[in-house]
This record gives C-alpha cells, structure tokens and sequence, in this order.
C-alpha cells in the first residue's frame, strides 16, 4: 500500500492536495483534500518539505509539510510569473526553479532552511513559433538543472527551443540555445540522464518524443519517435514524460489519444513497446510508484485518476481501478 496525493485545479472543481491510498490491486481510496494547496499542477520534495506551484494568474509556490496524515503550509511567495506549471530542486537542493508558462519566464530562488528567499532571480525568455494560437510568445513549460549543478535548462513550448542558463551566486548568467526542436512541435518536458550525455524531450503539440545527444554546443538528435498510433490522424497533444529507475523504460501520456505508451530505450534509441488505453480523458499527469510496481494517472478533462500495473519487462495492464476526483491534474507519489 502506498499513500499518493493528488493535486486538483479550483476552476474544474478542485478542493486542494487530495490525499490517496493506493492498494495492492490498484484500488484507490480518497481522503479529505488539503485545501491550502490549491491549483497544485507540479510538485517536488526535497529538505523535508513539499513544494507546490500555484498554477493561477498571479503565480506562486507553496511550501507545504507532512507530519503525519497533516498537512500545514509554511510558507507561500510569488513565482515570478504568471501561470506556473513546473518546479524543481537544484542536485544539492539549496535552490529552486520555477516554470511560468503563460509569461514565458523562469525564477531561481536560494532556499535558507528550505525556504525560498525573495525576490527570486527571473530570466525573461523571448521567441515565438508558428502554431498562432500556442506559440504566439514564449511559454516556459519546463526547467531542469543540469546534473553536474551548473546550469539550467528551460524547455520553451512557445519558442521551440531548449535554453541553458548559466548559474552565478547571484542568479542566471549567460543564456544560449541549446536545441532548437523542430519547428511547431511544442517541446513540453525534459528529462536528463544523470551520468550519460543524453536527454529525453517531449513535443506537446507534435505529440513526439525525441532522444537527443549532449554535447559542447549544445543537444543533437539521436531518434524521434511519434507517441501516438501509426495511423492515427486525431488531435493529440503529448502530456507527460517518465522513465523507471532502471532507465530501460520510458513512459508518456497523450492527450487526444488519451493513452499511455511505453518505450525501451536501447543504444540511444526508442523502441515502441506498448500503447494502452489511459483509462480517462485527457491524461495531463501520472507518477510511477516502482515500490508497488504501479503506474496512477490524473485524467484533467473528466477528473479521473486510474491505476496501472507493470509488468516485469515494463508494460502496462490496467488493473481496472479508477475513482473520481474533481479537477485531478497531477499525482504525487511517495
């Protein structure tokens, strides 16, 4: 049995941080919501306590901690921008980025007793793309450090760019591009090895899934791969992007599709394995909980959340388990 939390937006419904307990054959069963932690669309943990973006207008991040069934929030500030969707840890976890979608903008905050400290550094990022309607300005969908500690990476959904920001005392120093993605794809999220030069990108609006090499000047392609059916010609939109412990598997959501599709990674390459019905509509979030050997998925447009096993070569089987939980948008998982 593991303890899972599931963050819900206000506007389809959403009470705050909803407490699941997640069962051997995948049942789930829902608590009381913490309703200090609203529009909880990303969180990470790290020096005891949970950070939580806010995702609303007027961004912020909330510094929430556990003790025991309880929750209290310890702190709240801005994040920097308007629209925040992702947040991380820096690898020695004394800092702390912050994604701001709709303005296209980054903040770095130095934490002190894993509080972040205000005003935050922010990066202004600039660019547009061809699809008029999503990229008609930057739209920072995510960032992640580089694990070496140096550097930070932004993955622009609105620019279709990668930037690395170098990290001073003081906040970001120099900016390049360190991957242009191909025009129109939308890359939503990243995923860097930690030991081998390689990353992971997904494009939302191309619903791909792209291997790229690093390298002194930045990132090259490896492999592309569509994440959606050969054959199929709906709307899709790439969600979210995980891989297990091993790093043999990856995993990622379609929104359209409204599947789950698996990936083995090999010789950096993407091997399709599986794509399996996600059980919802809409799947913007799921978390692996490799300790129960489960895979739960937040489905945003019908607030479902349902529970998946996997299997030992890293497939999918859905254990047909859902339960329902207004404006689901996001798992925590332990």
């Amino acid at each position: 049995m593991a303890l899972l939390h599931i963050g819900t937006y206000t506007q389809n419904g959403g009470r705050g941080l909803v407490p699941v307990e997640l069962r051997d054959d995948g049942a789930m069963v829902p608590g009381e919501p913490f309703a200090d932690a609203a529009n909880a669309s990303f969180a990470v943990t790290g020096n005891g306590l949970v950070y939580t973006v806010d995702e609303s207008e007027d961004g912020a991040v909330n510094v929430l901690r556990r003790e025991g069934d309880s929750w209290s929030r310890v702190a709240r500030v801005t994040s920097g921008g308007a629209a925040p969707c992702y947040i991380t840890l820096s690898p020695d976890g004394q800092r702390l980025a912050v994604s701001n979608y709709a303005s296209g903008s980054a903040a770095l905050y130095r934490l002190q007793n894993g509080i972040p400290q205000t005003p935050p550094a922010v990066f202004q990022n600039v660019g547009s793309g061809p699809n008029a309607e999503r990229q008609e300005g930057p739209h920072v969908h995510c960032a992640r450090f580089a694990p070496e500690g140096t550097g930070l990476f932004l993955v622009d959904l609105g620019a279709d760019q990668v930037v690395c920001l170098e990290l001073t005392e003081e906040g970001f120093g120099e900016a390049s591009v360190a991957w242009t993605a191909p025009p129109g794809s939308g890359p939503r999220h990243m995923l860097l090895h930690p030991a081998l030069p390689r990353a992971l990108v997904l494009g939302e609006l191309s619903s791909t899934l792209t291997m790229v090499q690093r390298g002194p000047l930045g990132f090259e392609t490896l492999d592309r791969q569509p994440t959606a059916p050969p054959g199929y010609k709906g709307e899709n939109l790439g969600g979210h992007l995980a891989v297990n412990p091993a790093r043999t598997r990856t995993y990622v959501s379609n929104r359209g599709h409204d599947s789950l599709a698996v990936f083995a990674l090999v010789n950096g390459h993407l091997e399709p394995l599986q794509t399996v019905p996600s059980g919802g509509l809409h799947p913007r979030h799921f978390a692996l909980v490799p300790a129960e050997r489960k895979l739960v998925v937040a489905h945003e447009k019908d607030g479902t959340v349902a529970s998946f096993e996997i299997e030992a070569d890293g497939r999918l089987r859905a254990t047909g388990h859902s339960v329902t939980i207004p404006g689901a948008c996001f798992v925590l998982a332990p």
